[in-house]
């Protein structure tokens, strides 16, 4: 693995540093060994951040942070356990009054422009949940409950994916090759019979990785939902973050307080092909990309609204067909609900990481944003409070 590691970093121009900056100092990973063991941040008190490696300083930082709010939290109640939660999973920056500000402002701006390609399809009746309703019930976009119908859906995102693989270079920068070596296919008849839903077989170097899409319940997969899906689930989203971070080999403790890291970075993700121009023309792909944003933006909302405001599940129900219309494929409200209730914070917190990531890029000079991309993605995953710092990371 060492040496397909190396080749990989070679491929991405990095060889030429270094051997520390490579492989880090071993002082450090026994300190972080520790501090997972027992859970005391004291083992890191002697390491100087800036002095490392920006691998070695994302895990120092990260559980540093981490740590810390896990000992606050150990004997919090109530909010103040909700706030150190929401923290523990995106950022020390990440407050519950700003997520709550955030997510309001990015529900606004995301129910807006989804009126206008409403309207500009003639669909102007009842609010923009109620519309998309109507929309995924609309059989015109539905592929056929068959055989044929599922091989044509696969083959409609091996065509987005075959675009999509041709603007990484432009978005991201170099990528190990074998992050492009992907594919979507449907689930097998097995897997079908055994209630298996869909899952990510990741790439690696000799090994072409896939997304094997569920599409049992064909009819809440219209054709126009599933662009945004490619881009998320393929690329440029988990197959290119997901990869590379196993390259980098993050530390355990970095797993665990950045866990929110990977979904902003799929959603990310879709929101760069977005602007890419992947949906000129196609207003129907356009409100299939706006409802997964929705979807992640009042998820999060919900959360809030369940653990902080006292919301029954009902009442989220009601408050998520009002915003969404209909839930994300993969979590209908009947499994998803009940998992946000015993989940707290981690919706919230993965779309805070989602957006502090978008509002990051959008501060980024045009001319910087493909260091940008290689810095968020070469070392792996990080914490909310990292991001302005990516300039340390390249």
């Amino acid at each position: 693995m060492k040496a397909t590691r190396r080749a990989i970093l070679a491929g991405l121009g990095v060889l030429a540093t270094p051997a520390l900056a490579l492989e880090g100092r071993n002082d450090l990973r026994a300190a972080l060994d520790a501090a997972e063991k027992d859970g005391d941040p004291a083992h890191l008190a002697s390491f100087d951040a800036r002095a490392l490696p920006p691998g070695q300083r994302l895990d120092l930082l990260t559980a540093r942070a981490g740590l810390v709010i896990d000992a606050k939290s150990a004997t919090a109640t109530g909010t103040e356990r909700y706030a150190l939660l929401l923290q523990q999973r995106s950022g020390t920056n990440v407050t519950p009054a700003r997520t709550r500000r955030r997510l309001t402002r990015e529900l606004a701006r995301l129910t807006a422009r989804a009126d206008r390609l409403f309207l500009g399809l003639g669909r102007t009746r009842g609010s923009v949940g109620e519309r998309y309703r109507a929309l995924f019930g609309d059989p015109q976009w539905h592929y056929s409950d068959s055989d044929a119908g599922r091989d044509q859906a696969v083959a409609d995102m091996n065509r987005v994916l075959a675009a999509a693989r041709a603007r990484v270079p432009a978005l991201l920068g170099p990528v190990p090759p074998f992050c492009l070596d992907v594919t979507a296919r449907q689930l097998s008849s097995a897997e079908l019979a055994a209630g298996r839903g869909g899952y990510r077989e990741l790439p690696t170097p000799g090994k072409p990785g896939a997304y094997v899409v569920d599409l049992k319940d064909i009819s809440r997969r219209p054709s126009w939902s599933l662009t945004s899906a490619v881009h998320h689930e393929l690329l440029p989203g988990h197959m290119t973050q997901m990869p590379m971070e196993a390259l980098a080999a993050p530390h355990p403790l970095r797993l665990r307080y950045a866990p929110s890291y990977a979904e902003a970075w799929g959603m990310h993700a879709e929101q760069l092909a977005a602007a890419d121009g992947v949906y000129t023309g196609d207003p129907l792909g356009e409100l299939g990309h706006i409802h997964w944003l929705l979807f992640r933006v009042t998820r999060g909302l919900a959360d809030l609204g369940i653990h902080l405001d006292g919301w029954s599940i009902d009442q989220a129900r009601t408050q998520l067909i009002t915003w969404q219309g209909e839930p994300g494929y993969f979590a209908p409200f009947e499994v998803d609900l009940p998992r946000l209730a015993k989940e707290p914070a981690t919706r919230a917190g993965e779309a805070m990481a989602w957006l502090d990531l978008a509002d990051t890029a959008a501060r980024v000079r045009p001319a910087e944003r493909v260091p940008f991309h290689q810095a968020m993605l070469r070392h792996g995953r990080m914490r909310t409070e990292a991001y302005g710092g990516w300039r340390d990371l390249t």
